[in-house]
């Protein structure tokens, strides 16, 4: 992701956006992150937005010469009535100062 993007109003409401269309358009059950094990801020993005940890596949795929683990979160469509709930009033504009400051973050809601 660019740095630009990073723990952005922008990302967090594409994001959201996506969910919204699996879910509550598509009809879909899951939703996946998956993301190299070494790869913490991808981490912590999937667990900031709601994604559930599941499991590591050890050795899953061999790339510049090394081994990757992959870490696997998901969304399941039980959770996204209250992740949907979060998102929304965290991105309600009167969560936002005249500077476009957050009062509340997402994990607050």
């Amino acid at each position: 992701m660019s740095q630009h993007m990073k723990r952005t109003l922008m990302s967090t409401e594409a994001m959201y956006l996506i969910m919204q269309h699996v879910f509550d358009d598509l009809g879909y059950h899951r939703y996946e992150w998956k993301c190299d094990s070494r790869n913490a801020p991808s981490r912590v993005i999937a667990q900031r937005l709601g994604f559930q940890f599941e499991g590591i596949f050890r050795n899953c795929t061999h790339y510049k010469g090394r081994n990757r683990d992959t870490t696997w979160f998901a969304i399941i469509g039980s959770d996204w009535p209250t992740l949907k709930a979060h998102f929304t009033t965290y991105l309600d504009p009167k969560n936002f100062d005249a500077q476009g400051q957050q009062i509340r973050r997402l994990s607050d809601s």
